[in-house]
């Protein structure tokens, strides 16, 4: 197959990238098919649709931005899940900087998938918003081939495991946040301290736990395993995990909870147990939802500026839109402890 040199306006010649011409030819289809498939059309058929990503992945093709027509002014905004008072946070944060540029905003669910269905592609493909923002999401190889082949940067919030080095990703200092939380804990006088962690391939779940034993390794307390539990990120995990560590024979004095969700499953596993915060236990969440000062007592948590990653992963992807490379592709922002009343001293 001969390959030709294609130019972008502004970029200069790019060698070796296949034309729409030179798809449909290897294909044995019409350019008006592979037009179908480029813009995301249902009216192709999967066999079809397979074989022209698959020539279009393999030659590089990309569209020229001087022919390129206009996306839509959307973005979209793929969650893990939606019901969450840490979804709308983000949400937040996208829809403020987006509202500000004139753009709008498309709400995706996975509904429990880490990586989005063919439906959720084809719809992206079909809308052409000018960039997508993933959060605690992934994209497939072929996923995100294909939103590079349509000129569709992408940008992922708070990634599920290490990103790669040319996926643009925010998150936050997540292991300081655990080192902060513990050292507040050890402070305190606690030296029996649990944590209650997200599922244990996440990367920020790693990161909050090796900052936990990273304190208690520098205060000179062994890191007991049997005070180390995974669950997801629901309050019925911090309440059915807090019920297996208040009732070991040497249970903890303290529980450090992957997230203000769990920890409010901790207190309501200490209610059960007829065990009062901070007197009995003592409790850190994280994230800092607005939730956290309002539960009684009030909880002590480590702020994850969630409306902040929010808005410079809107900046990101929106400069990417306009062929504005970041300066960083990997940006994490600070952390900061706020201490409220669910924490004090262990009982002696």
């Amino acid at each position: 197959m001969t390959q030709s040199t294609e130019y972008d306006e502004g970029f200069g010649p790019r060698p070796n990238r296949l034309t729409i011409a030179e798809v449909a030819k290897s294909a044995g289809v019409s350019p008006s098919t592979v037009s179908k498939v480029l813009n995301g059309r249902a009216d192709v058929s999967a066999n079809t649709r397979d074989r022209v990503e698959r020539l279009i992945r393999e030659g590089g093709y990309r569209r020229r931005r001087a022919t390129q027509q206009p996306g839509a002014p959307l973005i979209d905004l793929l969650f893990h899940e939606l019901e969450s008072p840490w979804a709308i946070e983000v949400i937040r944060g996208v829809e403020r900087v987006a509202r500000d540029q004139g753009v709008g905003v498309v709400l995706s669910e996975c509904i429990n998938l880490q990586t989005p269905d063919k439906s959720w592609t084809d719809a992206v493909l079909a809308r052409r918003p000018v960039g997508v923002i993933l959060v605690f999401s992934d994209l497939s190889s072929t996923q995100r081939a294909q939103l590079r082949s349509r000129e569709i940067p992408f940008v992922v919030v708070d990634p599920v495991g290490d990103p790669l080095p040319d996926v643009p990703s925010v998150g936050s200092a997540n292991w300081s946040g655990g080192l902060s939380a513990t050292r507040h804990l050890i402070k305190l006088g606690h030296r029996r301290i649990a944590v209650i962690g997200g599922p244990s391939h996440v990367l920020c779940v790693r990161a909050r736990i090796d900052g936990y034993r990273t304190a208690l390794n520098h205060a000179g307390i062994p890191v007991d395993e049997a005070l180390v539990r995974h669950g997801d990120f629901h309050s019925e995990a911090g309440r059915r995990l807090a019920h297996e560590l208040l009732r070991l024979p040497d249970p903890p004095t303290a529980i450090f909870a992957g997230n203000d969700l769990q920890a409010l499953g901790v207190y309501e596993a200490a209610r059960e147990m007829g065990l009062r915060i901070p007197e009995d236990i003592s409790v850190v969440g994280y994230d800092d939802l607005p939730l956290a000062r309002w539960v009684g007592p009030p909880l002590t948590t480590v702020r994850q500026p969630l409306v902040e990653m929010a808005e410079e992963a809107t900046r990101m992807v929106l400069a990417l839109s306009r062929g504005i490379e970041p300066p960083n592709r990997r940006l994490d922002l600070a952390t900061s402890l706020v201490v409220r009343a669910s924490t004090q001293a262990p009982r002696a």
